[in-house]
């Protein structure tokens, strides 16, 4: 966590880490779907 040295300008900090976090889940969900999807077609 080295943004904690730097002073804090905006308050929406937490929720804009929680939505990156969020978007990083679905597309990581969706590439795993993907993978599972191509590995069962050509298995």
């Amino acid at each position: 966590m080295t943004n904690q040295n730097q002073p804090v300008k905006k308050k929406k900090s937490k929720r804009e880490k929680r939505t990156k976090f969020v978007i990083y889940l679905m597309i990581v969900s969706m590439v795993l779907s993907t993978l599972l999807a191509g590995a069962s077609f050509f298995l």
